[in-house]
């Protein structure tokens, strides 16, 4: 397999992970059965086609990485998740979609190109995570800047007030240059407050416990299934920082405990879990979605990238 060939394949686990995501009816998020006011599952699909060439730009960096054809601080994760922004916004009219799971899926892509893989394209995950922890730890202060510019084109909704560095803040970007502050750094400041920062400076816990969950899980049910319970499951256990910073800690806690209370009385596989699921999910767009778990959602791409990466097809 050529290095494009393998940059390809990548590419396309990581765009099937996307759909594979939108596509199951999860609480308080977009599906085909549930759409937001102003942001419905076509935007979803026609952002997963538009990432397609910078994923795959990613990987292909990480395979001249492994043959040391580039450094891997000369990599451009910032600029990588910059340049996936811009197409995503130039491809679908739905806004902000899928930064936070592009944030995630980089470094993956990137670490996926620099790992060595088998005839049947077949990769040793424990390298893998490896290479994710290399490749974030190499970033630089110009990363921080492309990543800062990516928000300002996605304009994501739930920011909060960052304690530094405030990404709304226009004179951060100087201050990153000045004072040399990599992307690394700039997550380890929001590591406490969001899950997306939390997985890179920690080599992505969460993710990975996830996909052994999901892994065995999809040998004994359907992706829907599957999918909603390792959903329930990182929720139940893990309060979602995109609703606590828009909605307060107690209120991201307290969504957590009714996605506990949702996956213990059997979510999709019972009468009894299935209506209470309806309920919370009815729970969480009141208001105007202002409790969507969207970090949530973007660990559950991000658990769905690793599976796709391993082999798995719906």
């Amino acid at each position: 397999m050529s290095n494009y060939q393998k940059a390809q394949h990548i590419s396309q686990c990581l765009q099937l992970a996307i759909n594979l995501e939108v596509s199951v009816p999860k609480p308080g998020n977009v599906s085909f059965n549930s759409s937001f006011e102003a942001t419905r599952v076509e935007h979803f699909l026609a952002s997963a086609i538009a990432a397609g060439p910078s994923f795959q730009e990613a990987a292909y960096r990480g395979t001249l990485v492994s043959e040391n054809s580039l450094d891997l601080g000369k990599v451009g994760l910032g600029e990588l998740i910059k340049s996936c922004a811009s197409d995503v916004a130039a491809w679908q009219s739905g806004g902000n979609t899928i930064l936070g799971t592009v944030m995630l899926f980089m470094p993956i892509a990137v670490a996926a190109g620099m790992t060595p893989t088998k005839k049947a394209f077949s990769l040793d995950f424990a390298e893998l995570r490896r290479n994710i922890d290399k490749a974030v730890k190499s970033t630089t202060a110009l990363d921080s800047v492309h990543l800062y510019e990516a928000i300002d084109i996605a304009v994501p909704s739930g920011l909060g007030d960052a304690p530094d560095l405030d990404a709304t803040d226009p004179n951060s970007k100087q201050r990153i240059i000045k004072e040399n502050v990599t992307l690394f750094d700039v997550f380890k400041i929001a590591e406490g407050y969001d899950d997306i920062c939390y997985e890179w400076v920690n080599n992505y816990p969460l993710t990975f416990e996830a996909y052994a969950y999901l892994t065995g899980q999809l040998k004994r049910k359907p992706l829907n299934v599957a999918v909603t319970n390792v959903f329930l499951k990182v929720l139940a256990e893990r309060p979602d920082t995109f609703i606590a910073r828009k909605m307060g800690k107690d209120k991201a806690r307290e969504v957590s405990e009714q996605a506990k209370a949702v996956l213990e009385l059997g979510a999709l596989e019972t009468a009894e879990g299935k209506k209470r699921l309806e309920e919370l999910d009815r729970k969480l767009r009141e208001r105007g979605n202002q409790c969507n778990p969207g970090t949530t959602a973007d660990l559950i791409a991000a658990t769905l990238a690793l599976c796709t990466l391993g082999g798995y097809r719906p």
